[in-house]
């Protein structure tokens, strides 16, 4: 309690001795002598929130971030009363509060710590604009590790760093340059094998400390509202994230084409120059399925309009380019130009749509248009008007995504970068200033864009991205990580930022390939297509100031790797695709990090290069100009390398060679890959054979899954899916498949082709559903492990 004094007299208040509770269902309350609330509600057995309340008063409970369809409910709950503490306790946790200061202390069901309040709650009084500031601060253990956090471009682990959410408009932004344009307040800790997770939810500007100030602290704080945060018990990792994704939201499949290559620039234009961008694509048979228009399509920089100059039928180019197989996707940015003769600022200023001072005056700031206001994006009716604005552009022209941008919000030639603290904003009702608003602006307005654009598109799926998002925004939009540079550093940043963005429940996301701004060389470009294929969102994007940056602008070398690895990832869509089911649907991280792909193995705690593509697939990206290779970390478990089958064991680093058309690549044994033929598009081809690349194992049993639906649309909601799970048992002298297939879509193809790869026998025997069949009849005359199965197999035996 000395400490508690002397940190009074810096300002910081602490809670009092607590004077009672009492316990409403699945809330507990606590209250203290000098006004403290808290209370803790019992999400889940194993997701728990915590809420502060000061001068007995808990503010409006309102949030963006939490989904309405997240699990709920738990299967035990007990509430004790002891001497010194309460105890609480679920099926995963216990829960101690102390009766003096109302510190808390997280175990798990066999007593190990899990999480200590270390000062626990406290506060400071905000002089300056009213209510408080909140801190929370945490004991850390020598040796815990800490991930999370979303776009941070600096060490996957956190340990001994700070950082500040306050979404900005980072041009050109450096490494360990913080903050950048999201703000996601959810991290991960880890202590001895076990993790659980933070969600802070608040949008005012957060801070986390990662024993950065106090060696054996981790604390994080709020510039205003409530000391609001959940807590998630794993003990893996993975359940974790699952967990607070399932809290938070999770997305929509995408349409199958969004899950293509992409290519866009600043900027194509006019007509006749996107026309050409797209024949260069279908002439070197370089797959590709979008082509992006930046601001320069717009009239003036008007959101909602064409330049008639460089567009004049934008309907006829948009269905013209999608007979060749190419979808189109816009930008629209938040600025809306002040101009009487602009439709769309008429109409918002008449309904009274903009942001205003608070003084009254409007919103006022310098973006590409020149003097722009900017809608109010928190206020129900600003949305709805606002999607009401994509009819033209999405029912009638044919466009097929947008891409918001500047949606930090950023505005030009203010020191701030952004909006000042004193607009006003709506916030569904709970009228705030842009303190509170700032960081959810981009998120709002992508959920309005996409609430929109799935209007008009319906019955086709919706395809957003965003620059800048809050917690929950994967339920409405993907993501890049903004304006990076062309150089060997930014290509460490955005390896990290996307298995960061994936421990962060937004796991579409990718960066800006070969950069946006400089010029890659060749050889930087190559190295960045290699890594980007492995990303969920893959799309080239540069500024075009210093050259251009198509595959063909570097060179006959450049083009061949290009159309290796882009076609490389068109016949890996159906494994990308069960990733993003299993992300939908289960909160499952489409990219592992090592230490999310096995925490029990100390080795992958500090590792940041590697990563899982899936479950099965492990990539690790040259990071180096003029490398042969490159040493790298081979996770525990038995491996075949990709390009040269060799079988290898994990647990140690190993040198990898790897000139200029390869990326490291290794398959997990006993798995199945699914492939396609390649396309230049989706869609392109009828699909009929799906291929299934076996990697032998000896031993237990491994699972495999393939997910397929019409690849668009809506009714993989009504049952229409094909999902086979197939188990795969290697013996010595026999390889069993078992196939279990649920939903009542019809896949195309009537066979499934298995080639098997380092099979320890040669295949003499096959037998299908207990049948022994002809092997000439289902072996590939040009490679005796390749065999040709009907789809609907229960049960396969491969004998030696």
């Amino acid at each position: 309690m000395i400490i508690n004094t002397q940190l009074e007299n810096k300002g910081n208040l602490f809670p009092g001795k607590v004077l009672s509770f009492y316990q409403d269902v699945d809330k507990i309350y606590f209250k203290t002598e000098n006004g403290v609330i808290l209370q803790i509600t019992i999400i889940r057995g194993s997701v728990i929130r915590f809420r502060y309340a000061t001068d007995n008063n808990f503010e409006n409970d309102f949030s963006y971030a939490i989904s309405n369809e997240g699990a709920r409910g738990y299967s035990k709950l007990e509430v004790g009363d002891y001497e010194n503490h309460y105890k609480i306790k679920t099926k995963k946790i216990v829960i101690e509060i102390s009766k003096s200061d109302l510190r808390t202390s997280i175990f798990d069901i066999s007593g190990k710590v899990i999480c200590n309040d270390d000062w626990g709650f406290h506060w400071e009084q905000s002089y300056e604009y009213g209510g408080n500031i909140v801190k929370m601060s945490k004991s850390a253990p020598q040796g815990e590790c800490y991930y999370g956090l979303g776009d941070k471009a600096t060490h996957l682990n956190l340990k001994g760093k700070r950082f500040e959410n306050w979404a900005t408009d980072q041009y050109a932004f450096g490494k360990d340059q913080d903050p950048l344009y999201k703000s996601v307040p959810f991290y991960i800790g880890m202590y001895e094998e076990r993790a659980y997770g933070i969600f802070f939810d608040n949008t005012f500007k957060t801070f986390f400390d990662f024993c950065n100030e106090r060696r054996n602290v981790t604390s994080f704080w709020a510039h205003g509202g409530e000391m609001n945060y959940y807590f998630f018990y794993g003990p893996d990792m993975q359940d974790v994230i699952t967990r607070y994704t399932d809290l938070t939201g999770k997305p929509e499949l995408p349409p199958l084409w969004a899950l293509g290559y992409h290519q866009c620039k600043w900027s194509y234009y006019p007509e006749s120059k996107v026309r050409e961008i797209t024949q260069k694509f279908r002439e070197l048979q370089i797959p590709c399925d979008a082509i992006y228009l930046d601001i320069d399509y717009m009239d003036g920089f008007r959101c909602f309009t064409w330049n008639k100059d460089y567009f004049p039928d934008p309907k006829k180019m948009v269905s013209e380019l999608e007979e060749d197989g190419f979808k189109t996707v816009v930008i629209i940015d938040p600025g809306i130009k002040v101009d009487d003769d602009y439709w769309v600022y008429k109409e918002a200023l008449d309904k009274d749509y903009f942001c205003k001072r608070a003084d009254g005056p409007y919103m006022r700031g310098k973006v590409w248009p020149g003097e722009c206001y900017f809608p109010d994006f928190t206020n129900p009716e600003v949305r709805k008007w606002w999607s009401g604005l994509f009819k033209e552009i999405i029912d009638d022209i044919g466009v097929k995504g947008v891409w918001n941008d500047m949606n930090e919000p950023a505005v030009m030639e203010v020191p701030s970068k952004t909006f000042p603290n004193d607009v006003r904003h709506n916030y569904d009702g709970n009228f705030c200033s842009h303190r509170k608003a700032h960081n959810i602006y981009g998120t709002q307005m992508a959920r309005a864009t996409y609430e929109g654009v799935k209007k008009y598109a319906y019955p086709k799926r919706p395809f957003i991205i965003t620059r800048s998002a809050y917690s929950g925004a994967q339920r409405y939009t993907s993501s890049w990580t903004g304006d990076n540079v062309a150089s060997w550093e930014h290509l460490w940043i955005a390896n990290i930022q996307a298995q960061r963005m994936s421990m962060s429940g937004m796991s579409f996301t990718g960066s800006d390939i070969g950069g946006f701004a400089e010029h890659p060389t060749g050889e930087l470009y190559t190295r960045w297509i290699q890594l980007g294929v492995f990303h969920p969102f893959c799309r080239t994007h540069s500024s075009g100031d210093h050259g251009n940056q198509e595959p063909w602008t570097f060179g006959e070398e450049v083009i061949e790797v290009t159309k290796k690895y882009v076609e490389l990832r068109y016949q890996l869509l159906p494994y990308l695709y069960t990733m993003f089911w299993e992300y939908a649907e289960y909160g499952i991280p489409m990219l592992k990090p090592l230490v999310l792909f096995d925490q029990y193995d100390l080795q992958t705690h500090y590792r940041t290069d590697e990563f899982i593509f899936g479950n099965q697939i492990l990539v690790c990206p040259v990071q180096e100009s003029n490398s042969k290779g490159r040493r790298m970390y081979i996770p525990r478990g038995n491996w075949y390398n990709y390009w040269t089958k060799e079988y290898i064991t994990g647990g140690m680093e190993r040198w990898v060679d790897a000139d200029i058309d390869i990326i490291p690549m290794f398959i997990k044994e006993g798995a199945l890959i699914p492939k396609y033929p390649v396309q230049q598009y989706v869609g392109e081809k009828e699909i009929k054979v799906l291929k299934l690349e076996a990697y032998f194992k000896l031993g237990a049993k491994e699972v495999s899954k393939v997910y397929e639906d019409a690849q668009d649309g809506y009714d993989y909601m009504k049952g229409r899916y094909s999902l086979r799970t197939f188990t795969v048992t290697g013996k010595e002298k026999e390889v069993i498949i078992q196939q279990h297939k649920d939903g009542t879509f019809i896949t195309e193809y009537d066979t499934i082709e298995f080639e098997f790869i380092g099979l320890p026998f040669t295949i003499k025997e096959v037998e299908v559903d207990n049948v022994i069949v002809d092997l000439r009849s289902v072996q590939s005359s040009e490679n005796d492990t390749i065999l040709g199965i009907p789809k609907d197999f229960k049960e396969i035996h491969v004998i030696g």
